[in-house]
């Protein structure tokens, strides 16, 4: 029998609770200066934390040891998450942190069509359900009625 630690559902989990700490923090911290300026500070916080974390644990592992494919993908998805960042933070400083985050979280269903198109992963029609639920949620959280 696995660990908690060992399951996907834990740090799932535990990543929505960061998530969603994040916009709270955020919000807060964004109310007195630039949302591009906010998101510069959290990256360098962000690196800070990753490279002490990957010293503490000694997982560091020679540039030359990763592949060309490797690279492109995490330098695109790093591209992709600081576009991602930006745009949330100004949406953060535009917004309400109650509307912003579901429509943010939009991702989620996007995620599954990029994933069923693109990586060929095969969703039942519950699972499709579900993603049309969270959609419709979204929306009507985001909803100022």
């Amino acid at each position: 029998m696995r660990g908690i630690a060992e399951s996907w559902q834990f740090w799932a989990l535990l990543s929505a609770v960061f998530a969603a700490l994040t916009t709270i923090l955020a919000k807060v911290g964004i109310a007195e200066i630039n949302s591009d300026l906010a998101t510069l500070i959290r990256t360098c916080v962000i690196l800070v934390v990753a490279l002490m974390i990957v010293a503490a644990t000694a997982q560091w592992q020679p540039a030359s040891t990763i592949s060309g494919r490797t690279w492109l993908f995490l330098v695109l998805s790093g591209i992709a998450t600081g576009l991602s960042w930006l745009a949330y933070f100004r949406a953060l400083k535009l917004g309400n942190a109650a509307q912003v985050a579901p429509i943010d979280k939009l991702s989620i269903v996007l995620v599954a069509v990029f994933a069923a198109v693109f990586l060929k992963e095969r969703l039942s029609m519950l699972n499709w359900l579900g993603v049309v639920l969270i959609g419709a949620g979204a929306v009507l959280v985001a909803t100022r009625a």
